[in-house]
């Protein structure tokens, strides 16, 4: 009778260790999380770090998508927009248009007195893009207090003459020339409202597109 007591609490006391065992090694933190992560989550990598919300993501992709998708937020936040008169795919061709420019076409740069000379040709698109571009963007850089632009025509594209005004300048002449045809491109802040005109289907005065 006294042994088989003793037998039963030694196999009593060895069950309560290894539950205690088993206890300590499922504790958090120390064995399986708590939640572990779903088969859908590790696949694609759809999970956060502890603190972190859950957000979409942050970009629109393709570069001309997303200025087509801003000029849509500006056009639905304004109540006086005219949606009879909107034409975004005259704005994805103005858009195809730059890519086409800023991309496809081919420049040569010579410096002249006081500022630079610029040869922009390209074919067929390319070629229809350029005239379309930097014909007019030749006045709005004239309109600038620092710089005296024009632009013409020529077999292929155009021809861009961009000098300071103040020729004796030489930081104001090393800028332009260290611009170039496509940081002079960039210049003005003519290039949101006239995007955004564009969309409305307003008139646009000496421009072609």
């Amino acid at each position: 009778m006294r042994k088989a007591l003793t037998v039963a609490l030694g196999v009593g006391l060895g069950a309560i260790l290894i539950a205690q065992v088993v206890l300590a090694q499922t504790a958090p933190g120390q064995g399986m999380p708590q939640h572990p992560m779903s088969h859908r989550q590790h696949m694609t990598g759809a999970h956060s770090m502890p603190g972190m919300a859950a957000t979409g993501p942050t970009s629109s992709g393709q570069d001309a998508f997303a200025a087509i998708a801003g000029v849509v937020g500006l056009l639905d936040a304004d109540p006086q927009t005219d949606w009879s008169r909107v034409e975004l795919e005259r704005l994805r061709q103005h858009l195809i248009d730059m890519n086409e420019v800023v991309l496809r076409s081919d420049v040569k740069q010579s410096p002249i007195p006081g500022g630079l000379a610029m040869e922009i040709t390209g074919s067929g698109r390319t070629e229809r893009a350029i005239r379309a571009m930097v014909l007019p963007h030749a006045a709005e850089l004239d309109r600038m207090p620092e710089l005296s632009a024009r632009a013409e025509a020529i077999p292929g594209g155009a021809r861009l003459t961009v000098a300071a005004r103040q020729p004796e300048d030489a930081k104001a002449v090393a800028r332009l020339r260290g611009l170039g045809f496509i940081g002079l491109l960039t210049l003005g802040s003519h290039h949101g409202p006239h995007h955004l005109a564009m969309a409305k289907g307003e008139s646009l005065p000496g421009h072609s597109h």
